[in-house]
């Protein structure tokens, strides 16, 4: 089983991020000025965008660079905290309870 390469999971990420705004490749591509067949590329971690590019798809996407990179750079962990945190909030109160706990027991190491 081959590890992904920089490119595709930075790629995944950006395509993950563009979903679950709801936008098409087509619309997105239109969006930040360049084709679909480059978005493609990008999204299959086939090619990388040079930084205004990039700076259009954060921009696009209304997320941080962070968002972006937080598969590649170990130190994006607070991004996926941010997350985790945003759909306990979501969640009933007794739910909240118990993956506070089971959080706890592993923080602890007590697993």
């Amino acid at each position: 089983m081959n590890e992904k390469t920089i490119n595709q999971k930075i790629g995944a990420r950006i395509q993950k991020l563009r979903n679950e705004k709801g936008y098409t490749q087509q619309k997105f591509s239109e969006m930040i000025g360049i084709s679909n067949n480059y978005l493609s590329d990008i999204e299959r971690g086939k090619s990388f965008p040079k930084s205004d590019k990039l700076v259009a798809i954060a921009s696009a996407l209304d997320c941080s660079a962070d968002e972006i990179f937080c598969d590649v750079i170990p130190k994006s962990y607070k991004v996926k905290v941010s997350k985790i945190s945003e759909l306990i909030e979501q969640c009933p109160q007794d739910e909240k309870d118990k993956l506070i706990s089971i959080i706890e027991v592993f923080s602890r190491g007590n697993y």
